[in-house]
């Protein structure tokens, strides 16, 4: 008893507002002494490149995590625990490190309710360097919330979009997430959220399922038949059991003995007493060996047997790359067993688990949180930060991001500037490469279809300015802008490269600020 109450009250602290690094609160109380923990400031969260899974790369991202960020945002509070904790700390020479001042700021104004958000919806496309969250409000607390909000925010777009990708190489055909067993701790909950966000149809996440309205799915394992045969029943006997009890629910999973030679035919011979019966047979699972093989010959027996809308669902270690292998192999093979290889690759369901809810090849998104502007004297000055490398420095200032169609309705750009830039009313827009000032493309209006803001109110003086949208509506979104994508773009290897741009006076006061800070 002792220690489960230990435990539930450490995770109660662990997930509130002490869910951050220690450096955040170091700073915070830097900014607290110096009295500038009140100034007003912006920080912008980006990524810098796609997810490289090694012998594949995305040439696109999905957004999503931002409903369980600001739900958390909206609910934590410093408390009398956080304070003890923090004030039993002390330095290397045995003194408080957290004074008491400071803590007492804090649980007075220990939370997020003068902080204000704009973000990229859930669900839409988005691309590296570009603002996906910029939060502006008070240096301390604006400081605290970077670890939060990249650890629920990177892992989430992590997720969706291995999902939407796993799903685009499906053929879009119905989608399983499995890897609530795989998954890390807890965070196969986010993972399985991500995952319907990005591309699953439905996870077997149980708990997950029900908190978001959705039925979990699953069939049974293994070990379903394996007790039936312990026990001196047969193969058939086991389908039969799990048969009489899901009638109109029943997935059997056929390789536990012979695929082809047992599982199969005993799955048949059960569907056939189902079908007596007036139900109607759903499905069998491959869990193992050749599944491209495995699933043609199926497909072979069961339409003998007269159960052509019978689905067949893959399981085991898939991703992407082996779902392309897999349907390459049915369009070259099927043919020659009789079978029309479009008509099984629509019967085809994917059961996808550790390799998504894991990200495999490519487990972290390089998700930062920088600095990119601070109120002075009543005015926004940009800051910058200065990196050997150019791809580091981030785009200062308080801006936004507009995403540019062609005349076939395609994404053809998307362009970074000032938020007080008007694109309607440039006779040409001219896209400067966010890292190369000598480099540019223009593009004159009638090149150009539309124009949209990405960046939309989320929080605003304390209150939530935005109706987050169910799951299905983002994924109608995510569709969306997914069909606007060029098929390059969309490519499992060697992706074209989308174009994020910054607008020329962007590109200017970047610049400019590069040269102020080297001179100085």
């Amino acid at each position: 008893m002792k220690i489960n109450s230990l435990k539930k009250k450490s995770s109660r602290i662990s997930e509130g507002f002490l869910y951050t690094d220690q450096y955040q609160l170091t700073m915070a109380q830097v900014y607290f002494r110096m009295g500038m923990h009140e100034h007003q400031v912006q920080f912008d969260h980006f990524f810098r490149d796609y997810p490289d899974y090694g012998v594949h790369k995305a040439g696109y991202c999905i957004n999503a995590g931002l409903e369980w960020l600001v739900d958390w945002m909206r609910n934590v509070r410093f408390t009398d625990t956080d304070y003890l904790h923090l004030k039993k700390m002390t330095g290397g020479a045995g003194n408080p490190l957290f004074h008491t001042d400071f803590l007492d700021w804090l649980k007075k104004f220990g939370n997020y309710e003068m902080i204000e958000l704009q973000s990229i919806p859930e669900g839409r496309v988005i691309h590296p360097h570009e603002s996906l969250n910029v939060v502006r409000g008070p240096l301390a607390q604006s400081q605290i919330l970077e670890t939060a909000l990249l650890n629920m925010l990177n892992y989430q777009i992590l997720i969706a979009t291995k999902a939407s990708r796993i799903r685009e190489a499906g053929c879009r055909q119905l989608m399983l997430e499995f890897g609530v067993r795989r998954g890390h701790d807890r965070g196969a909950n986010a993972g399985a959220r991500a995952a319907l966000i990005g591309g699953a149809d439905f996870t077997s996440n149980a708990g997950i399922s029900f908190e978001l309205g959705f039925p979990p799915k699953g069939t049974h394992a293994h070990s379903l038949v394996q007790l039936f045969l312990t026990l001196g029943y047969t193969e058939e006997e086991a389908f039969q059991a799990f048969a009489d009890v899901f009638p109109d629910d029943c997935i059997l999973l056929v390789d536990t003995i012979d695929t082809l030679n047992s599982g199969v035919p005993n799955a048949i011979r059960v569907f056939e007493k189902l079908k007596k019966k007036g139900h109607r047979p759903v499905g069998i699972r491959l869990d193992s060996g050749d599944l491209a093989y495995l699933a043609i010959r199926s497909a072979k027996q069961l339409n003998d047997a007269g159960f052509k809308d019978v689905k067949i669902v893959l399981s085991n270690e898939l991703d992407e790359m082996n779902i392309w292998q897999i349907l390459k192999q049915i369009r070259e093979e099927a043919g020659g067993y009789g079978l029309d290889s479009d008509s099984l690759i629509k019967r085809l369901v994917y059961g996808v688990g550790t390799r998504l809810i894991t990200s495999v090849g490519d487990p972290a998104l390089g998700g930062v949180y920088k600095l990119t502007a601070v109120r002075k004297n009543g005015v926004w000055e940009p800051s910058i930060k200065i990196s050997e490398s150019a791809e580091k420095i981030p785009h200062p200032g308080q801006k936004n991001v507009w995403r540019l169609y062609d005349n076939r309705g395609k994404a053809t750009a998307d362009l970074i500037g000032y938020r007080d830039e008007d694109l309607s009313r440039m006779e040409s827009i001219e896209l400067w490469h966010p890292y190369d000032p000598e480099k540019k493309r223009t593009l004159k209006t009638d090149e150009i279809s539309a124009s949209e803001s990405l960046l939309v109110p989320v929080l605003f003086q304390g209150n939530i300015v935005y109706d987050f949208p169910s799951i299905e509506a983002i994924r109608f979104v995510r569709d969306e802008d997914i069909q606007r994508l060029d098929s390059g773009v969309k490519r499992l290897i060697n992706p074209h490269v989308y174009h994020v741009s910054l607008t020329h006076r962007l590109m200017t006061i970047k610049q400019d600020l590069l040269r102020e800070i080297q001179h100085a």
